[in-house]
C-alpha cells in the first residue's frame, strides 16, 4: 500500500482540495444516480494513501465524470464492469447502471468539458511577456489594448469549465491581469475614460482572485490614472489605499509602490514637503527589499523607475536641480529594453533643464526623446510633456535658431501615426 500520486498530481493540478473533491463527486453522482452522492473527506484520504486501490463502482462512476478520463489513468484498478472499451456507448451505460444500482444511471452520460488546471492558467499567460514587452518598448497603443483584451477573453472562457478554488482564483488574477495591462495602456495613450471601464472591470477580478499583488496593481493603476486626470486627491487615496492593502504589509517592496505613488500624489497637490518626506520613505522600504519571486508585471519598478519618479516628485516641487540629478541617475540605470520609460525621463530631465534656464541644452535634450523612441509613434503621456517643452521653450526662448530648428523636428515627429 502506497500514496496514489497520479491522483495525488491530477487533484494538484485541478487545484482540488480533499473536502472539494468529495464534493465534486457527490455533485457528479447526483447526476448519474438523481440522489446526493455520500462521498467524503475521508474516502478521498483512503484513495490518496492506497487503502482503496480498487474503489467501488459508482466511486468509479464520480471519478470518471469529475476528471474526465477512465479510472485506470487516475492509479486506480478498475472494477470488472469498467472493464469496457470506451468507444462502446451500450456498454459504457450498462457499467453505470451496474455502478449506481439506478435507472437513472442508465440515461448516457452527459459529456463534460475538460477540466481546468494550473497547467491551462500557465498556457493563458505565455502572451503575457510579450504584451509587456511591446509596453516596454513602444508605451500604449491601441493593438496593444486590444491583445490585453483578447487574452482576458480566453481567460473568461477557461472560467466556464470545471475547475478548483486554487485555480479559479488564479484564472480571476489573470483575467485582472489582462484587464489592468489593457488599462494602463488606455492611460498611457491617454485614452482615459476607457482606461477607466477597463480598471472598474480590473478591480472586479482582482477581487474575486484574493490575491494582494493583483488587487496592489489595481490601486496602483487607479492612482495613475486619477493623476492624468489631474485629480490629486484621488490620485492620493488610491495611493493610501495601495499602501494599506495586504501586499504592501507583506512586502518593502510593494510599499515602497504605494508610497512613490503618494509623494507623486503630494507634489501635485503642492504640498513638497510631505512629498519630499514620502519619497524617502520609499526609498527607505525600497532598500529592505530582498530578491523574491513576484509577478511578472512589477519588472517595470526597480531604483532606475525610483529615481525616475522622483524626478518627477522634485520638479513638480520645484527642486529642478534636484529634478535633474534624479533625472540623470535614472538615465543611467534604465536597462535599454525598457525604451518607452528611458524616452519619459529624458523628457523630464529636458524640462527640469528649460526650468533652470538652460533652454538650449534641454531643447539638444528633448531630442534625445525621438531618437529612443526609433520612429516608433509618441505615446499620449509623452505627447503631453513634450507638449508642456514645447511651449514652455516658446516662452522662454521663441526667436533662437534651435527653437526654430525644434519646431521644424517635432512637427515631423508628431506626424507618425
Amino acid at each position: 500500500m502506497g500514496v496514489n500520486a497520479v491522483l495525488k498530481s491530477r487533484m494538484e493540478e485541478l487545484g482540488l482540495t480533499q473536502e472539494e473533491l468529495a464534493g465534486r463527486m457527490n455533485t457528479a453522482l447526483a447526476e448519474i444516480t438523481g440522489r446526493p452522492g455520500d462521498v467524503s473527506a475521508r474516502t478521498i484520504r483512503n484513495l490518496l494513501n492506497g487503502a482503496s486501490r480498487r474503489p467501488i463502482g459508482r466511486t468509479c462512476a464520480a471519478l470518471e465524470r469529475v476528471f474526465g478520463c477512465p479510472v485506470e489513468d487516475l492509479g486506480f484498478s478498475a472494477p470488472r464492469t469498467m472493464h469496457h472499451p470506451q468507444e462502446d456507448p451500450v456498454r459504457r451505460r450498462t457499467f453505470i447502471a451496474s455502478a449506481t444500482g439506478t435507472a437513472a444511471a442508465a440515461i448516457p452520460s452527459v459529456a463534460q468539458r475538460r477540466a481546468v488546471g494550473m497547467s491551462d492558467v500557465a498556457r493563458a499567460a505565455t502572451g503575457m511577456k510579450t504584451l509587456v514587452e511591446a509596453d516596454d518598448r513602444q508605451g500604449g497603443h491601441a493593438e496593444l489594448e486590444k491583445a490585453a483584451m483578447r487574452g482576458r477573453d480566453d481567460v473568461l472562457e477557461l472560467q466556464q469549465r470545471n475547475a478548483g478554488e486554487r485555480v479559479r482564483r488564479a484564472l480571476y488574477a489573470l483575467a485582472a491581469e489582462y484587464s489592468t495591462i489593457a488599462a494602463w495602456s488606455c492611460i498611457d495613450a491617454r485614452n482615459l475614460d476607457k482606461a477607466q471601464r477597463h480598471l472598474n472591470e480590473s478591480a472586479t477580478y482582482a477581487g474575486l482572485s484574493q490575491d494582494g499583488p493583483t488587487e496592489m496593481r489595481v490601486w496602483v493603476n487607479l492612482s495613475m490614472l486619477a493623476y492624468q486626470r489631474q485629480n490629486w486627491p484621488e490620485a492620493l487615496a488610491a495611493a493610501q489605499a495601495a499602501q494599506a492593502s495586504s501586499a504592501a504589509r507583506r512586502d518593502p517592496f510593494f510599499d515602497s509602490l504605494g508610497r512613490v505613488r503618494a509623494a507623486l500624489a503630494y507634489a501635485a497637490l503642492g504640498d513638497g514637503r510631505i512629498a519630499v518626506r514620502s519619497l524617502g520613505s520609499a526609498q527607505d522600504a525600497f532598500t529592505k527589499t530582498s530578491e523574491r519571486e513576484r509577478p511578472r508585471w512589477t519588472a517595470f519598478y526597480g531604483q532606475a523607475e525610483l529615481d525616475h519618479l522622483a524626478a518627477v516628485v522634485h520638479y513638480n516641487s520645484g527642486h529642478h536641480a534636484h529634478a535633474e540629478a534624479m533625472a540623470h541617475r535614472a538615465l543611467a540605470k534604465i536597462p535599454t529594453a525598457f525604451q518607452r520609460n528611458r524616452a519619459l525621463a529624458t523628457a523630464q530631465l529636458a524640462l527640469a533643464q528649460l526650468d533652470q534656464g538652460e533652454p538650449e541644452q534641454a531643447t539638444s535634450t528633448a531630442g534625445n526623446v525621438f531618437a529612443i523612441m526609433n520612429g516608433d509613434p509618441l505615446p499620449g503621456r509623452m505627447r503631453t510633456l513634450i507638449g508642456d517643452f514645447h511651449r514652455s521653450l516658446f516662452v522662454l526662448a521663441p526667436s533662437t535658431s534651435y527653437a526654430r530648428d525644434w519646431t521644424d523636428r517635432m512637427r515631423t515627429e508628431w506626424s507618425r501615426a
